[in-house]
């Protein structure tokens, strides 16, 4: 099937940076909605296609596969939206009707104030630094920080280590490099609380028998952003020359295949892959510790939300990697531990160019092909549409249970495969 690059635009934002925003000066999404839109055939893509191009104001896309795209739609531009679908005989349903009201139920939070770090609501940059020094003080013994970078903001990009013994294979973790995906850093730093806190065997076993490396929000910036300014935020938070625009999409900034198709040069768009490789401090940092440590590393494994997906190289093209074989008993191993929980939960599996869209320059496909990691994938995290992005707190414990499932099973297969040999 052809496919085609859909351009999607964000709302612009103004040129200065700022680090905080009272609460009246959020961006308010009243009145927005989101529609899903089965897609049959390339004449209604293409249709689709072009008519975000031509209404990027009011329109841009949440997620896109190669049966759905999930569209968010402002109020003056939805009459025209439905219309205009309507009459190609394009189907859709509405998924959200409020999308600002689904952002105030995300946000509200009625337990108590005290110190501790749970996982019954979305914490702030701050409170997540708190917590990692919080674990670093108390388990000094198997836990050491880094840092991979300085963000365009000046904001360090924090990391943290668990070790029980020398010479165990590497896991790393990498979360939040879209920065509206909130649930990524959710999970990251329960994922890291568990490892150390639980008495389960098998969590036992994952903790002690490897290392890992856990970047809770790698893009800091945007991050902070989406918390103080705009909660659909996804890119860095770094001006774009002769540009209005700020930002770029980290996830196609990676030096690996760089521009090839998929990605965008207009710097209004959220899939901006920007002026050159590495030019976001986040992505070239990441990068560099991906290389000069990649022989401590067996696994890597790139938090997203959402579509309930594992995607594996390449992203460039619809072409399959050596191991693609493997890699897809992998991903299996992964959704159908997840399907045994009780939740009811189901996650599909493929390339990121072939189940999802053309990718280049993500972290998997830079994982693979520069710091020669060959199990490497994108976890696409709850759900699937009906909340997005903006996902309530209910659903972080259940996400978080589900992810430690799977990837229990994902280790294992990767395992019995013969990935997880320590590679120093």
């Amino acid at each position: 099937m052809t496919r085609f690059v859909v351009t999607v635009a964000v709302i612009l934002a103004a040129l200065s940076v700022a680090y905080t925003y009272p609460a009246k000066d959020k961006i308010s999404y009243q009145g927005y909605k989101v529609f899903k839109v089965n897609i049959e055939n390339d004449e209604q893509r293409t249709f689709l296609a072009d008519f975000i191009r031509n209404n990027k104001a009011g329109i841009s896309i949440w997620q896109e596969d190669s049966h759905n795209m999930d569209i968010l739609v402002d109020p003056q531009t939805q009459m025209y939206f439905e219309n205009s679908t309507l009459v190609r005989g394009i189907k859709f349903s509405e998924m959200i009707s409020d999308l600002q009201s689904l952002i105030d139920e995300e946000q509200a939070y009625n337990g108590d104030d005290s110190d501790e770090f749970n996982w019954t609501r979305y914490y702030e940059l701050e409170d997540i630094y708190k917590f990692l020094d919080k674990i670093l003080a108390k388990y000094l013994t198997v836990t050491e920080p880094f840092t991979i970078a300085q963000s365009y903001e000046g904001r360090p990009v924090r990391g943290i280590k668990i070790s029980y013994k020398t010479g165990n294979p590497g896991i790393y973790i990498e979360s939040n490099i879209h920065a509206r995906e909130w649930i990524t850093s959710a999970t990251a730093t329960w994922f890291i609380n568990e490892l150390l806190t639980s008495s389960d065997p098998d969590i036992r076993n994952l903790a002690e028998n490897y290392d890992w490396y856990i970047v809770p929000v790698l893009n800091v910036d945007g991050f902070v952003y989406t918390h103080n300014k705009d909660r659909l935020w996804r890119k860095t938070r770094q001006p774009v020359a002769h540009s209005p625009c700020i930002g770029t999409d980290g996830n196609r900034n990676f030096d690996s295949y760089w521009m090839v198709n998929g990605a965008s040069s207009d710097p209004c768009a959220n899939d901006y892959a920007g002026p050159v490789p590495n030019s976001e401090p986040e992505i070239k940092g990441e990068s560099e510790f991906l290389r000069s440590n990649k022989n401590k590393f067996n696994v890597l494994l790139a938090f997203h939300s959402y579509s309930q997906m594992l995607l594996s190289p390449y992203g460039h093209t619809e072409e399959v990697p050596p191991n693609n074989d493997d890699l897809l008993k992998v991903a299996d191993a992964y959704a159908q531990a997840v399907g045994k929980l009780s939740y009811g939960s189901e996650y599909t599996y493929g390339t990121s160019a072939g189940a999802m869209y053309y990718a280049p320059g993500a972290t998997i496909d830079f994982a693979y092909n520069e710091a020669d990691i060959k199990i490497t994938y994108t976890i696409e995290m709850r759900d699937t549409g009906r909340h997005g992005f903006v996902l309530p707190p209910t659903h972080i414990l259940p996400n978080c249970k589900e992810t430690m499932a799977g990837i229990m099973a994902l280790i294992k297969e990767a395992q019995n495969l013969g990935y997880m040999t320590p590679k120093y």
